[in-house]
């Protein structure tokens, strides 16, 4: 018996000793986390607690408590900029840019993953190259096109080229490769739908995440695209978030306390987005991960 009880306490100590190396790496890694948490915070953090000071408190001074002058800020931020007509103008923009390329960005992904044509393999290919130049070498052109269809000043010129998300097409096409089987298709064609009722009723309920996944992407792209705006716009009132920040600091000066209060605004949606959303922009990335 005293045999039998020095033996399993001999074989007793090696899961402990494990078990005490589990417990340290599991402190070591939530500790790893919460301290890139508190970094990744940290400038939201800042950026908040700025917006209640004065500028000569933000000029002069590292803040770390909450002051008492975001109302004059948010005075002298609205005196000298119209924000929430800019926020219904990013809105507009950014919601419609965002139906359209999600629309028809997985049309176009659904054509290129599905039919075998004469070129697709060159359309793809284009396709792919457009997404290797920036958008700003083609900002003249764009600006030329708009003005030939006299969309220069309005809305449109900012909404209707979302029609063409080559990132979003690339993406969501990956996702149709391994997602949607070509034999589900095929018995949707015999059972006699039409292509758009298959891609309408069949592939896209099937295809969501990764939809979803980059129209939170795009939405976040056009809410805070500022060079294309500011060279199509030219009417203050049709002025989207991101100008209005920039104009908000002033001409002699910069009013660093109204800054802060537009630059503190202009995050709540994309805060709102992410903390409602985030949950689909895991769901799309990991697609396909784990094998079925």
């Amino acid at each position: 018996m005293a045999f039998d009880l020095t033996t399993q306490k001999e074989l007793s100590r090696p899961l402990r000793t494990k078990h005490s190396k589990w417990e340290l790496s599991t402190i070591g890694l939530y500790f790893l986390l919460i301290s890139l948490a508190v970094l990744c915070f940290l400038p939201f953090y800042m950026m908040i607690i700025n917006a209640t000071h004065t500028s000569n408190d933000i000029a002069t001074q590292l803040n770390v408590l909450p002051g008492s002058a975001f109302a004059d800020n948010y005075k002298r931020m609205m005196d000298s900029v119209n924000m929430w007509q800019g926020f219904k103008n990013s809105l507009i923009i950014s919601i419609s840019s965002t139906a359209l390329a999600a629309y028809f960005g997985a049309l176009t992904a659904y054509g290129f993953s599905k039919y075998r044509f004469k070129g697709s393999r060159l359309l793809f290919g284009i396709l792919l190259g457009s997404m290797m130049f920036p958008s700003q070498l083609g900002l003249i052109g764009f600006f030329k096109v708009c003005s030939e269809l006299h969309l220069i000043n309005k809305h449109l010129a900012l909404i209707i080229p979302a029609i063409a998300n080559a990132n979003f097409v690339f993406f969501v096409k990956l996702y149709i490769d391994a997602a949607v089987p070509n034999e589900i298709v095929e018995s949707a064609r015999i059972d006699g739908c039409s292509e758009f009722r298959i891609f309408n009723k069949i592939v896209l309920p099937i295809i969501t995440p990764s939809i979803a996944t980059m129209s939170i992407f795009t939405f976040i792209a056009s809410w805070n695209s500022y060079l294309v705006p500011l060279v199509v716009l030219y009417d203050e009132k049709k002025y989207t978030v991101p100008i209005l920040t920039a104009m908000a600091k002033g001409v002699y000066r910069t009013d660093f306390g109204a800054v802060y209060v537009a630059i503190a605004m202009s995050m709540v949606p994309i805060m709102v987005v992410f903390a409602f959303c985030s949950k689909y922009i895991i769901g799309g990335l990991t697609a396909g991960a784990v094998k079925q």
